[in-house]
């Protein structure tokens, strides 16, 4: 088969694929991602949804409990329309296949315009940067089927990976729905048990900016600011995955004296958890856009069957080390 996606040429003058993944070349991509995970550990990953729709309305006791009220409720929601995953070694390097620098954009079914609620300014900005909807309707990925291969490639449940994003709340949000298959979990704690079990090293660039001078604006201006190219276009989470890549490592390099000097800082995601611990009571009450009868109805996650599977993959990948989850 021949492989899909825009093509584009890096600083050094190597051919780079945006790799298009869809319901009928799924199984055989994850074939090729599982046989570059090991020597690529760092994956950035950037997502594509239909915007915000909806605001908790209520007084609460924290601008975090507010924010992950409002992340609940959209991805509860909401369905995701595009994810774009850039795997790279810890100096940079991208892999390879048949000669081309590879990046991977997985496009899914399930989003329809004439029945499903969105953020009209959020759909027109995917509409113009080149996502056909009818496409994904038609060849676009099954979630299900995309989150039983996603827990058997080594990407998720992996103490290995470090995963790259650019104030990623709303990305985990979606990809935690993808993997339990379940609503986010009723509260912001439980939100960061799930996650820490399903990805244990996370940086989030958005985080980051807090301890560099004179760094502001989104992932386009941070890359501008660090002089980062931009390969493909915006509002594309395949390219955006790849712009992710590259200026995290410009900004860890140049800020933090390196990886190292970042990860002091992991674990952290912009707006939730620890990064807003000190917030006051957010005493606004604030209105809804748009409200939905059956949001309240939620199912615990299973944490001990995902620790039991992490258990799992690492006891197949690393026989001679035997870790506790």
């Amino acid at each position: 088969m021949v492989a899909e996606g825009l093509t584009g040429t890096t600083t050094s003058g190597e051919t780079l694929r945006v790799r298009e993944v869809w319901s009928d070349n799924l199984e055989s991509e994850f074939d090729l991602i599982r046989n570059v995970v090991e020597d690529f550990s760092y994956v950035a990953m950037d997502t594509e949804f239909p915007g915000v729709v909806a605001r908790p309305v209520g007084n609460f006791k924290s601008s975090r409990e507010y924010n992950y009220k409002a992340l609940k409720m959209n991805v509860d929601m909401l369905k995701l329309i595009q994810l774009g995953l850039t795997f790279t070694d810890a100096q940079g390097n991208l892999p390879r296949h048949k000669g081309e620098l590879c990046v991977w954009q997985f496009n899914f079914k399930g989003f329809r315009l004439t029945a499903d609620v969105y953020a009209q300014d959020s759909i027109e900005l995917l509409q113009q940067s080149g996502i056909d909807f009818e496409r994904n309707e038609t060849r676009g990925i099954d979630v299900v089927q995309f989150g039983e291969l996603l827990m058997s490639s080594g990407i998720v449940l992996n103490d290995d990976m470090r995963w790259i994003t650019f104030h990623s709340g709303y990305d985990f949000g979606y990809l935690l729905k993808v993997l339990t298959c379940q609503p986010l979990p009723a509260t912001e704690v439980e939100f960061f048990d799930l996650l820490n079990v399903y990805f244990p090293h996370i940086f989030d660039m958005k985080y980051l900016m807090k301890f560099c001078d004179n760094l502001h604006g989104g992932l386009n201006k941070l890359a501008e600011l660090l002089d980062v190219p931009r390969i493909g276009p915006q509002h594309q989470a395949g390219s955006d995955s790849l712009l992710t890549s590259f200026t995290f490592l410009k900004l860890a390099t140049k800020f933090f004296s390196g990886i190292d000097g970042a990860s002091r800082h992991m674990g952290i995601l912009f707006g939730l958890g620890v990064d807003d611990a000190g917030s006051g009571p957010a005493k606004t009450r604030f209105s809804c856009n748009f409200i939905c009868s059956n949001l309240n109805g939620s199912v615990a996650p299973d944490f001990e069957a995902a620790r039991k599977i992490k258990h799992s993959y690492q006891s197949a990948h690393t026989p001679e080390v035997q870790q506790e989850c």
